[in-house]
C-alpha cells in the first residue's frame, strides 16, 4: 500500500488576512483562524492536545518537509521562517553578491514548500535588522525585495516580517513596503503594551507577536554582582496567560507564538524554555492550555523561589543551605535534582547560540525534596544553584538562583592561566561565538553537542551547509568586531591548545588568535593563525601566542575555506590558555 505525505498530495489551503469586526483576521480556507501559536518544533502532538494552532519556525533546511507533514498529521499550521543574514554575524547587505544568494536561498525554499496544505504564512527574517535604530535602508530594500518576489511565487500565503519590538524606525520601514501583509513583533516585557505602542508609533499593518513570554534578562534588574535573577516556572506563567487571552483579543491582533516551546540555553538553562529536554513541561504550558480551552488534567508542580543561607555571596569552597517551596495539586510524589553550573560567560540578547555551563561534579552534599546542602567552588565567579522537580505525569517545576562566589578579579588583570575558554568542568568564556562570516545563514553551532567528545560529556559541534568560505570567532563582548574595549589580558598565556576533530574527509580549517584590525577603533594587540589538516579523530593543536597578548577581544576564531562539498562538519574540545 503507497502511503503519500502531505508534501507529495501539494494541495494549498489558501490563507488570507481581511477585515472584519473588530479588527483583521485570518481566514485560513475561508474559515476563520485563531492563531494560537508556539514558536519551535518539539512535542507537536501535545501542542494540539492543549489547543495550539500553528507553530513557528524561523529558517528551512532538509527537515522542512517532514515537519510541514508532522504539523498537518496533527492539524497545526506552520509559518515557515526564511532566515536572513545579520550585520553583527558578518553578512553585508551592501554586498550585491551576498543580496543575490539570499534572495535566491528564499526563492528555492517557497518553490519547495508553497503548496504544502500545512503553510500558514512566511516569516521573512527575524530581528534582521539589528538591535539600534532598525532602519538601514539597504537591509529593508532586502527584505522587501523578498517579499515582492514570494508575494509573486505563492498568492495563497500571506508575507510577514519579524522585528526586534518597534523601536526606532522599525514601523515605519515595514510600512513602507507593501508587500509585506503582517508586522511579526518579538516582545517580552513590552508584549502587554505593544497594540497600543504600536498604533501610537503610526502602524498601520495587522500584527502577530511572534515571540512573547516574560521578561527578558535585558529587561530586569540585576543583583548587586551583575546576575539576572530568574523566575521560578510557575512564576513564569501569568506572563503567557494575559498575552494569550488579553493582549490577542486587542483589534489589529492576529495571534500570538509564545516562546520557547523547546529548550535552550539563553542566558541560564530554563529563562525561556516551556519544555524540559526530556519534554517535561512547565507551568508556561498549563497556562496556555487553560487559555485556549483545553485545560491539563494533572496540573504541574507548584515552586516557590530558592532560598539560600547564609546568603549569595560566599567565601571561596564555602558551604550553604538552599531550600524551597515545591508541592503538587494531585499530591503526586516529586522527584527533585539539584546541581551547581558555572554562570554564562555574558547575558547575550539576541538569541545565539550559547552552551549549558556544565554541572560541577560534588557541589550537592546532601539533598532532599524541599532542600539542600552545596559546597561552592575554590575558583572564584558566578555560579547558578538549580532545582528541578517533576511529578511523573509529564510536569515539572524549575527554580534557581545566582551566588557569588570570592572576590571579582580586577578590572584589567591579567586573566590566570590555566584559562579556559571551553571545558565541560571548568568556567568558560568570557568570550562567545557570536561572530559569524561568509555564508553565515548556513552555519550551525552546538555548543552541548554529546556524541563523541573528546572529554565527555560536551564538546562543540559545527556544521557549514554552504561550498564558499565560513567562519566564527569568539568574541568579547558579543559581536564585537573591534567597535567596542573589550580586550581581555592574556599576557600570561603562552599558548591556546585545543582538540580538533571533523567527520567531512580532507577538511582543512583555519584557527586563529585574534582578529580585529587596525583599522578598528579597538584593535586585537595579537594576530597569530594556523591551519590544520583535520581527520576523524581528535588531534590536539598548539598555537604560539608571539607578540602583545595584553588587549585580547578575539579569544579563538575558525574559517573553512571553499571547497567542492558544500557540507562540513567538525568538533572542537577543550580550548584553553596556557
Amino acid at each position: 500500500m503507497l502511503l503519500l505525505t502531505a508534501s507529495a498530495l501539494a494541495q494549498p489551503v489558501p490563507v488570507t488576512v481581511e477585515q472584519a469586526e473588530g479588527g483583521a483576521q485570518l481566514y485560513r480556507g475561508g474559515v476563520p483562524l485563531s492563531l494560537r501559536g508556539v514558536g519551535g518544533e518539539q512535542d507537536l502532538a501535545l501542542l494540539a492536545k492543549i489547543g495550539g494552532t500553528a507553530i513557528r519556525t524561523w529558517g528551512t533546511d532538509g527537515s522542512t518537509a517532514a515537519l510541514l507533514d508532522e504539523a498537518h498529521q496533527h492539524g497545526l499550521t506552520v509559518s515557515v521562517g526564511i532566515w536572513l543574514g545579520h550585520t553583527r554575524h558578518g553578512f553585508d547587505y551592501t554586498d550585491p553578491e551576498q543580496v543575490a544568494a539570499q534572495k535566491e536561498q528564499a526563492r528555492q525554499a517557497v518553490l519547495a514548500h508553497r503548496d504544502h496544505p500545512a503553510v500558514l504564512m512566511w516569516g521573512v527574517g527575524n530581528e534582521m535588522e539589528g538591535f539600534e535604530q532598525g532602519d538601514d535602508p539597504a537591509i529593508w530594500a532586502a527584505v522587501c525585495d523578498i517579499a515582492e518576489m514570494i508575494q509573486a511565487l505563492d498568492p495563497h500565503h500571506p508575507v510577514m516580517t519579524t522585528t526586534a519590538d518597534i523601536g526606532g524606525g522599525r514601523v515605519a520601514s515595514v510600512s513602507g513596503c507593501d508587500a509585506i501583509d503582517i508586522h511579526g513583533v518579538n516582545s517580552y516585557g513590552g508584549g502587554p503594551s505593544l497594540p497600543e505602542r504600536y498604533a501610537a508609533a503610526g502602524g498601520q499593518k495587522p500584527i502577530v507577536l511572534t515571540e512573547y513570554g516574560h521578561a527578558g534578562t535585558w529587561e530586569v534588574p540585576y543583583t548587586d554582582f551583575g546576575a539576572p535573577p530568574e523566575l521560578t516556572s510557575t512564576d513564569k506563567a501569568a506572563a503567557y496567560t494575559h498575552i494569550a487571552t488579553e493582549v490577542v483579543s486587542q483589534p489589529g491582533v492576529l495571534g500570538a507564538f509564545a516562546f520557547l516551546w523547546g529548550w535552550k540555553t539563553e542566558a541560564t538553562a530554563t529563562w525561556f524554555g516551556m519544555l524540559l529536554p526530556d519534554g517535561t513541561r512547565l507551568a508556561p504550558v498549563d497556562a496556555l492550555a487553560d487559555a485556549w480551552g483545553q485545560p491539563v488534567a494533572n496540573r504541574v508542580p507548584v515552586a516557590s523561589a530558592l532560598r539560600v543561607s547564609p546568603g549569595d555571596q560566599l567565601a571561596l569552597g564555602g558551604e550553604l543551605s538552599v531550600g524551597w517551596d515545591i508541592s503538587d495539586p494531585e499530591g503526586d510524589p516529586l522527584a527533585v535534582s539539584w546541581s551547581v553550573r558555572p554562570e554564562v560567560a555574558t547575558y547575550l540578547s539576541g538569541g545565539d547560540p550559547m552552551a549549558l555551563p556544565p554541572a560541577l561534579p560534588g557541589a550537592v552534599l546532601h539533598e532532599t525534596t524541599g532542600e539542600a546542602r552545596i559546597r561552592m567552588p575554590s575558583v572564584p565567579g558566578v555560579y547558578r544553584i538549580y532545582a528541578v522537580a517533576r511529578d511523573g505525569h509529564g510536569g515539572g517545576a524549575t527554580a534557581n538562583i545566582p551566588v557569588r562566589v570570592g572576590e571579582p578579579a580586577a578590572a584589567g588583570a591579567p586573566l590566570p592561566v590555566p584559562w579556559w575558554l571551553y571545558q565541560d568542568a571548568g568556567v568558560g568564556g568570557p568570550w562567545v561565538p557570536s561572530g559569524w562570516m561568509g555564508a553565515t545563514e548556513t552555519i550551525e553551532v552546538q555548543q552541548d553537542w554529546t556524541d563523541s567528545c573528546a572529554s565527555p560529556p560536551s564538546c562543540v559541534r559545527f556544521t557549514v551547509d554552504d561550498a564558499s568560505w565560513s567562519g566564527v570567532a569568539w568574541q568579547h563582548p558579543a559581536n564585537n568586531w573591534g567597535a567596542e574595549d573589550g580586550g581581555l589580558d592574556l599576557s600570561q598565556a603562552r599558548w591556546v591548545r585545543f582538540k580538533v576533530r571533523a567527520d567531512t574527509p580532507n577538511l582543512s580549517v583555519t584557527f586563529g588568535v585574534g582578529l580585529n584590525g587596525a583599522d578598528t577603533a579597538h584593535p586585537d594587540s595579537l594576530k597569530v593563525e594556523e591551519t590544520v589538516a583535520l581527520s576523524a579523530e581528535w588531534q590536539t593543536v598548539k598555537i604560539r601566542l608571539r607578540g602583545d597578548r595584553s588587549d585580547i577581544a578575539t579569544g579563538l576564531w575558525w574559517v573553512v575555506p571553499p571547497r567542492a562539498s558544500s557540507r562540513a562538519t567538525f568538533y572542537i574540545d577543550d580550548v584553553v590558555f596556557e
